[in-house]
C-alpha cells in the first residue's frame, strides 16, 4: 500500500506539471512560431505521452511494428522526450550519411551522464573536440597496424583455446555444448588480453558489473523519461544504482592502472592500457586523459566489442543450424576453399569466403545486435523525408575488430565441427529474445559438436 501511495503521489505530482506547462504554453501560443511539420506516430497520452504503446518484453519488436503503420520516420514521445524513430535505408542513410553533422550528437540523458562521467570516453561523447581526438586515439593509436597485428595473434590463440575446450566438452558429455557460454569467453577473453595482455586477475568481477550496468541502461529508466522531476529521481533507484555500479567498475579500473604502474611493460610489448597510459604521461592531447576517462574508454571497448560479437556469434550458428542448406553450402565452402588439416584459420584466410560473409552480413541484418542503436541527438533543425526534425558523422571505430572477431570465430566452428541437436535430427532450435543492450537469445545455445574428419578423397 505505500508503494502505490508513493506511485499515486508521483503521477498526481507529475499531472500537476504537466497542465501548468500546458497553461503556460497556451498562454504563449500568441508569440508561436509557424507550424512545424513533425513526423507522425501512435496517439499519446497527458504525461507518459507514448510509452503504453512500447512497453513490452521486446520493445524493438513493438517499434517495428509501430514503425510498419505510421511509416519510416516516426515521432514518439517517450514522458518528456520526444524521440524520432528512423526504420528505411534511405531514412537512415538521410540521418547518418547525408545530415551525419546534423546528428553527430548523443543525447545527455541522466544515466547516460553517469555511464560516461560526464560524456567522457567515445560512446556517449558530445559531438565536438574531444570526440574527435579521442576518435582519433582509437584509430591511430589502439587500432594501429602494431596493435591489430598483435590482436591478430590474440585472436589465433583464443580460436584454438575455443576448438579445444569444445572438443573436450564434446567429448566428456552426451547432452551437447553450451554455445553460448563458449563463444562468450572466447570474445571476452579477446578483449580482456587486447586490453591488458593477460587474462584480467579481476576480469569476472568487472564483466559482472558490465552486465549489471547493460541491464539497468537497457530498459526505459524514468530518472530519463522525466528528467525534470525532482519527485521521480527520489522515487526511483536507478540512478543510485547506476552510480555505485559506475564506482565498483572505476575503482576495478583504477586498481589495474595503479598495478600497471608499478610494473610498466617494455615499449615493445605494449598493449592497449600501455598505449592508454603513455598518452596520460606525455599529456599531449589537447584535453586531460584522466584515469577517470580511460575507465570510460575501457568500458566502452569492453562493451562494445564483447556483446555484440558474442551476440552475433550465438545468432550466427542459430540461424544457420536451423537452415540446413545454408549449413551445408557454408561449410562445403569453408572446408573446399581452406582445403583439408587447417588447425587454425586466421584473418589471411578468409578473404576468399565470399558466400559465409554474406550470410555473416544477413545475420546482422536479422538479428542487429543492439537494435535500437545509440540515440542521436539533432545539433540544429533539419527535414527528413518531408519532416522537420526539430534541434534537440559518427561511426564505431573498432567495427572491423568486431567483425572479423565473428568471422574468424564463425569459420572455425564451421570447418573443425559438424553440429546436430541434443533432441536429435530434424530439430530447431529456439529463436527467442531477450531484450537488452544487446539483443540475445533467451535461452543458451545447446548443440552437440561432431568433430569433422575429411575424407581420404577430400
Amino acid at each position: 500500500m505505500e508503494g502505490l501511495s508513493l506511485c499515486l503521489v508521483a503521477l498526481a505530482t507529475l499531472l500537476v506539471t504537466w497542465l501548468l506547462k500546458l497553461a503556460a504554453s497556451s498562454g504563449s501560443s500568441s508569440k508561436a512560431k509557424k507550424p512545424q511539420l513533425l513526423p507522425p506516430g501512435p496517439w499519446t497520452l497527458p504525461i507518459i505521452g507514448s510509452l503504453h504503446h512500447v512497453v513490452s518484453v521486446l520493445p524493438h519488436r513493438r517499434i517495428t511494428e509501430l514503425c510498419r503503420l505510421y511509416g519510416p520516420v516516426m515521432l514518439l514521445r517517450l514522458g518528456e522526450v520526444p524521440t524520432v524513430v528512423v526504420s528505411s535505408a534511405e531514412a537512415a542513410a538521410l540521418v547518418m550519411k547525408t545530415n551525419d553533422l546534423a546528428f553527430a550528437n548523443r543525447p545527455r540523458s541522466v544515466t547516460q551522464e553517469i555511464y560516461s562521467c560526464g560524456g567522457q570516453g567515445i560512446a556517449l561523447a558530445p559531438y565536438g573536440e574531444q570526440w574527435r581526438q579521442m576518435r582519433k586515439v582509437c584509430v591511430v593509436e589502439l587500432l594501429s597496424a602494431k596493435q591489430v597485428k598483435r590482436i591478430e595473434g590474440i585472436r589465433a590463440e583464443e580460436v584454438s583455446n575455443l576448438l579445444q575446450s569444445i572438443s573436450i566438452t564434446a567429448s566428456a558429455r552426451a547432452g551437447g555444448v553450451n554455445l553460448s557460454e563458449k563463444v562468450s569467453a572466447f570474445s571476452n577473453n579477446i578483449v580482456s588480453r587486447g586490453l591488458f595482455t593477460e587474462r584480467c586477475a579481476r576480469q569476472d568481477e568487472y564483466l559482472g558489473e558490465i552486465d549489471k550496468m547493460a541491464s539497468l541502461m537497457s530498459g526505459f529508466s524514468l530518472v530519463d523519461l522525466f528528467p525534470s522531476s525532482r519527485l521521480v529521481r527520489w522515487l526511483s533507484n536507478g540512478e543510485r544504482n547506476m552510480k555505485r555500479c559506475c564506482a565498483r567498475m572505476q575503482g576495478i579500473i583504477s586498481d589495474i592502472i595503479d598495478g600497471r604502474k608499478a610494473a610498466p611493460h617494455r615499449a615493445d610489448t605494449e598493449d592497449l592500457l600501455d598505449v592508454l597510459l603513455r598518452l596520460q604521461a606525455e599529456d599531449s592531447l589537447p584535453f586531460p586523459l584522466t584515469t577517470e576517462s580511460i575507465g570510460v574508454l575501457i568500458f566502452d571497448i569492453f562493451t562494445a566489442a564483447t556483446e555484440s560479437s558474442a551476440t552475433v556469434l550465438e545468432w550466427a550458428m542459430s540461424e544457420i543450424f536451423n537452415h540446413p542448406n545454408v549449413m551445408a553450402k557454408v561449410q562445403s565452402e569453408v572446408r573446399h576453399v581452406l582445403g583439408p588439416g587447417k588447425a587454425v584459420i586466421t584473418n589471411n584466410d578468409i578473404a576468399e569466403l565470399h558466400y559465409l560473409r554474406m550470410v555473416i552480413k544477413e545475420v546482422f541484418r536479422i538479428h542487429t545486435p543492439i537494435p535500437l542503436l545509440v540515440p542521436r541527438e539533432a545539433r540544429e533543425d533539419c527535414k527528413i523525408m518531408g519532416y522537420d526534425i526539430p534541434k534537440g558523422r559518427r561511426q564505431c571505430p573498432g567495427i572491423l575488430f568486431g567483425t572479423s572477431t565473428v568471422e574468424i570465430g564463425l569459420t572455425n566452428l564451421l570447418y573443425h565441427f559438424d553440429w546436430a541437436h541434443p533432441n536429435g535430427a530434424g530439430e530447431s532450435v529456439d529463436m527467442s529474445e531477450k531484450f537488452g543492450i544487446a539483443t540475445g537469445r533467451r535461452c543458451d545455445l545447446q548443440l552437440i559438436a561432431i568433430p569433422y574428419v575429411p575424407s581420404s578423397s577430400t
